[in-house]
């Protein structure tokens, strides 16, 4: 297994790094969900590396821009395992953290043929990533050449470290919010991107709606540039603050009757990702933005597998666009793309897409 050493020979290329939690998932399909003490066979199984930094950063290297990863690994088969398979995606380990008595995180991920739902039995490992795991040396050489930073709160203290020395640097920091967790303020504070489950913009805002809950987010964090909500199958939903200036005498517009408006005027029977954005305008509290509804593709059932990794690619393809500056309307249906091609294989990995996948080439053979 890769470690950290102050001998470590940092990248000057521009980077992705990612900070989090490695997971071994245990898949497999059913063709039904088993009723209580019910004894079923399976359809088919796979076991293989997740967690969502790990997931993310498979869907980076796979498209083909650099990355790596700062997490603490335990020394275990399952441990090596996830660390040799991130390497042969291309994923840079060389900054793990070697846990010698520790214990691997590890998923039972039972996927539902008849649903096409998922539900996921987690059990954690140890020990975490600390704060005292990161030296002044650790720090500067894994922040070395990186254009964004990707956490998501689950090893907080220390990833609110890492978020403090980037932010420093003027290192882009994006991140995912799932749901609430200690800790976590601290970090959508420093944060230039958010990416959040359906409800966490409501949770945590304690708005009336989730229009109402993803301004609330622009207003009480000046740095966040953008925040994107997650609605799985319905797509998603951004609101991005803008620097155009608009008509001092313009009134503010109501994000709710926007939102509203703007579901209206967008063509949900698309097979393929469609975006569509309002005009910049006031939105009170003295934000200046737009709203932008993206669907999702629409996959057939004979090819839809599982739905598992779905988000991870999703934030994947957004920090490759993000990094090679594509458009905001282009970034986000290119991200939809890539989280329907994750849906057609059992596992978070095993259907990322690569460059050369013909469904991403509009994409990639065009300037940003």
């Amino acid at each position: 297994m890769s470690s950290f050493s102050d001998e470590t020979i940092p990248s000057h290329q521009p980077i992705v790094l990612g900070c989090g939690q490695l997971c071994l998932d245990y898949l497999v399909t059913v063709s039904s969900f088993p009723n209580p003490d019910q004894k079923i066979r399976c359809t088919s199984s796979k076991v293989q590396g997740g967690g969502n930094t790990g997931n993310s950063l498979t869907c980076v290297a796979r498209l083909g821009f650099p990355c790596r990863i700062l997490a603490k690994v335990a020394d275990d088969s399952q441990g090596r395992y996830m660390v040799e398979e991130l390497e042969s995606s291309g994923v840079d380990t060389s900054f793990c953290l070697n846990a010698k008595d520790g214990a691997s995180h590890f998923n039972y991920v039972i996927v539902d043929n008849q649903t096409n739902t998922r539900t996921c039995i987690y059990t954690p490992g140890y020990p975490p990533l600390l704060p005292d795991d990161l030296t002044e040396s650790l720090l500067l050489s894994v922040l070395d050449g990186v254009r964004v930073l990707y956490v998501n709160g689950r090893s907080r203290e220390a990833e609110l470290l890492l978020a403090q020395k980037a932010h420093s640097k003027n290192i882009s920091i994006l991140i995912n919010a799932e749901k609430r967790r200690a800790g976590l303020d601290e970090l959508l504070s420093l944060a230039d991107y958010a990416i959040c489950s359906t409800n966490f913009p409501q949770d945590w805002t304690e708005s009336p709606s989730s229009p109402s809950a993803l301004l609330s987010m622009l207003i009480r964090l000046p740095k966040l540039k953008f925040v994107i909500m997650t609605l799985g199958e319905h797509g998603c939903v951004m609101l991005e603050r803008c620097s155009d200036e608009v008509s001092g005498s313009e009134e503010e517009t109501d994000i709710d009757e926007l939102h509203e408006s703007l579901k209206q005027n967008t063509d949900y029977t698309s097979l393929l990702p469609v975006c569509n954005s309002s005009l910049v305008t006031r939105l009170g509290g003295n934000v200046t933005g737009r709203l932008v509804i993206v669907t999702a593709e629409k996959i057939p059932s004979s090819e839809l597998i599982d739905t598992t990794g779905a988000g991870d690619a999703f934030t994947g393809a957004l920090l490759y666009g993000l990094c090679t500056e594509m458009a905001t309307e282009k970034m986000l249906t290119f991200s939809s793309r890539v989280a329907a091609c994750c849906c057609r294989g059992l596992g978070a990995r095993t259907s990322l897409p690569f460059r050369t996948d013909p469904n991403l080439a509009t994409f990639l053979a065009t300037p940003p």
